[in-house]
């Protein structure tokens, strides 16, 4: 049976263009995949927490020796970790907050990053441990950031969880950017109109 992770980060939600968007990927993906299983992870409803020093001391610790406090400080990144390993497939929904991804997506990664868990260090340098996974990435900008444009070298979206995602294991990733959001906020935006285009995106996608 296929599992797909669903990962939320908007606070918009019903206004969302990349939950919309991830709706959209969920349906689809359904449909195609019958009797498949969808975990569904709102960073925007989980309790994330800034990474402190006990937490990295626990991190890297070995799991035999932690301490009960140390193991309840890495209760939610296991939790999350889990989720990940699990999957076989994650479509993960980003909104472009000041140039780069939402603050609960960096606490997500922060957590999810993981010594021994989904990277590791060797004689020969650190190692991936998440094998065999695909991610697509369903952004939202407000502004419009495309490849050759004065605005290109402004989105840190695309690039830094490339990288991220690439240290952890994961290099089959597709990226569909739905960009000029702002536009949205115009009453004359016909929403459906605007939309449109990204939605045909996915569906191709997914075939």
């Amino acid at each position: 049976m296929s599992v797909l992770l669903r990962v939320d980060s908007s606070p918009m939600f019903a206004a969302s263009v990349s939950r919309h968007l991830t709706d959209q990927f969920v349906e689809k993906w359904s449909a195609k995949h019958h009797g498949g299983q969808v975990v569904t992870r709102d960073l925007n409803k989980t309790e994330l927490k800034p990474l402190t020093a006990e937490w990295v001391a626990a991190a890297y610790t070995p799991e035999e020796a932690r301490t009960p406090e140390q193991k309840q400080l890495l209760a939610l990144s296991d939790e999350l970790v889990a989720e990940i390993e699990k999957a076989d497939e994650l479509v993960i929904g980003l909104p472009m907050h000041n140039f780069s991804i939402a603050g609960v997506t960096k606490l997500w990664i922060d957590l999810i990053a993981r010594v021994g868990k989904t990277f590791s260090y060797g004689a020969e340098g650190p190692k991936g441990l998440l094998k065999n996974k695909k991610i697509t990435f369903l952004v939202a900008t407000g502004g419009k950031y495309d490849p050759g444009t004065a605005y290109e070298s402004f989105n840190f979206v695309e690039p830094y969880v490339r990288t991220v995602f690439a240290f952890l294991g994961v290099t089959d990733v597709k990226f569909i950017t739905a960009g000029g959001t702002a536009a949205l906020r115009n009453p004359e935006t016909n929403r459906e109109s605007f939309l449109q285009p990204y939605e045909e995106a996915v569906a191709a996608h997914l075939g």
